[in-house]
This record gives structure tokens, C-alpha cells and sequence, in this order.
């Protein structure tokens, strides 16, 4: 009887420890789960920031490219300005008025003829050239930060999942 005891105590003591084993293996099972959903869930998010950051800086890029093409032709566009202006094909007139002169009575005849239309002075050509130089320039840097403002800024990214 004695023994009979003893082997059913060792078939509890057997049965009890191999159902704490299948228990912790079962809970670490869940734990690893858990881990695993939340580190796919980690990746999703990762996977979703890289494609709305690549889309930002395509759209960056994109900005980019068209502001400089813009500034490239005005700066062209001066160029080819200056280049007339200076080879004569083209004059820069301004815009102003010359008062009236008072006649005198001359017997000469002495006078300045009509000497047409007023046109900038030849020393003041260049820096003129380089005001619309530096104005095309802060155009087109005004133009993309603008661009830049309207892309990043006012536009929030589209989230998928729950809200924080």
C-alpha cells in the first residue's frame, strides 16, 4: 500500500510539474506573440514614415528643380538683356521728365536740340543688371520657400490606424 502511495504521489509530482512546464512554455508562447505583433506593427509605422518621407522629398525635389529652372531663365533673360545693352541693340530708357526750358533770347541761336528720350547712364548699367539679378534670385527663393510652406506645413500626413 505504502508503495502504491508513494507512485501516486510521484504520478501528482510528475503531473504537477509537467503542467507548470506546459504552462510557462504556453505563456512565453503568448509573450513572443505579443512581441512579434508588436514589432510587425513597429515595422508597419517605419515602412509607412519612410513612404511619406520619400513622397515629402520628392515633392522638395521636385520644387527645387522648377525654382531653379525659373531662376536660370531669368538670369538668362538678364543676360541677354545685358548682352544687347551693351552691344547697342537695345537701349534702357527710364522714365522721367525734363522741365521745360526757358527761352532766352539768343541771337545766336544757341540750344540744345531735342536729344531724345532719357536713358541710364553707362556707369550705372551694371548695377542695374545686378538689382535684377539679385531680384530674380530672392523671386525665386521667395517663390520656393513659399512652395515649401505649402507642401510641408499645411498639410498634415494621412495616419492609418488609431488616433493617439
Amino acid at each position: 500500500m505504502r508503495l502504491l502511495i508513494v507512485q501516486v504521489l510521484a504520478a501528482l509530482l510528475f503531473g504537477g510539474s509537467t503542467w507548470f512546464l506546459f504552462d510557462r512554455v504556453l505563456q512565453q508562447r503568448d509573450t513572443a506573440r505579443s512581441e512579434r505583433d508588436s514589432a510587425q506593427e513597429e515595422a508597419s509605422g517605419l515602412r509607412e514614415a519612410a513612404r511619406i518621407t520619400a513622397e515629402r522629398l520628392a515633392t522638395a525635389a521636385a520644387n527645387d528643380a522648377k525654382h531653379t529652372q525659373e531662376l536660370s531663365n531669368a538670369l538668362k533673360t538678364n543676360q541677354d538683356l545685358r548682352t544687347s545693352v551693351g552691344t547697342g541693340d537695345q537701349r534702357l530708357l527710364i522714365q522721367a521728365s525734363c522741365p521745360a526750358a526757358t527761352v532766352h533770347a539768343d541771337p545766336a541761336g544757341a540750344g540744345v536740340a531735342d536729344a531724345g528720350a532719357p536713358e541710364l547712364a553707362a556707369n550705372a548699367r551694371p548695377d542695374y543688371f545686378t538689382l535684377r539679378d539679385q531680384l530674380a534670385l530672392s523671386k525665386q527663393m521667395i517663390l520656393g520657400l513659399q512652395a515649401h510652406v505649402r507642401s510641408f506645413c499645411t498639410t498634415q500626413p494621412t495616419t492609418t490606424g488609431t488616433a493617439p
